[in-house]
């Protein structure tokens, strides 16, 4: 499960045949202030939850992670699982298999990053239409529901729920064909802290015992 959220998060592949003329302009509004947001920032650091469900609406299991993310640089820390990029080199580290993998980022790919998940990814990738607002507290959450334009895609649905008055993305839910839903919730959002670059690069020093699988 673990797993499948990061490649959800990190590592899918999505199609590029770009269908946006036939998505909702008010929905397209709301996701390029987003983007614009996120792209003014030097740094992003969040704290964020992942809960599973199964297709009954019971709840599996709940986690929390951190993300980090400066220029094309990002780490990804949720239990067990690491995932560094400097922006040149991806490395993927398991522990409790005490193994990390590493590639080449390639910044022309369709590899989703955790950038491009704050970005512009919707316009290649999805439909969307915008489903209403709703308060939850003080806040006002707008509901950007999008649909992948790959229909081979394991899920069917995204729902993006985004914070009116900051335009920050507050949550995203994934509707998984077979009934699954993984529910991530952004609990504390930084932006503009000082990052070393270290944080990005995988130190084999610090993590004796773990192979180094070389796929480059």
């Amino acid at each position: 499960m673990k797993k499948l959220f990061l490649k959800l998060l990190v590592c899918t592949s999505l199609t590029t045949f770009a269908q946006s003329g036939n998505s909702d302009p008010a929905a397209k509004k709301i996701l390029d202030e987003v983007s614009a947001k996120f792209k003014s920032h030097k740094s992003v650091s969040a704290t964020f939850t992942l809960k599973t469900e199964n297709s009954a609406g019971k709840q599996e299991a709940i986690q929390s992670g951190n993300v980090y993310m400066k220029g094309n640089k990002y780490r990804v820390d949720m239990g067990d699982q690491q995932i560094y990029s400097d922006g040149r080199i991806i490395w993927t580290l398991d522990k409790s298999d005490k193994e990390v993998q590493v590639t080449h980022f390639d910044p022309t790919s369709n590899m989703l990053t955790p950038q491009k998940m704050f970005t512009n990814f919707y316009d290649k990738d999805f439909l969307y239409k915008l489903n209403g607002e709703s308060k939850r507290g003080s806040k006002v959450i707008q509901e950007i529901e999008l649909t992948p334009t790959d229909k081979t895609e394991l899920f069917f649905k995204v729902l993006l729920e985004v914070d009116k008055a900051t335009k920050n993305i507050a949550a995203t839910k994934v509707f998984e064909k077979n009934g699954n839903r993984y529910i991530y919730t952004i609990t504390d959002y930084k932006t503009n802290t000082p990052l070393a670059e270290s944080l990005f690069v995988f130190d084999a020093k610090a993590h004796p015992g773990v192979e180094v699988i070389d796929l480059r």
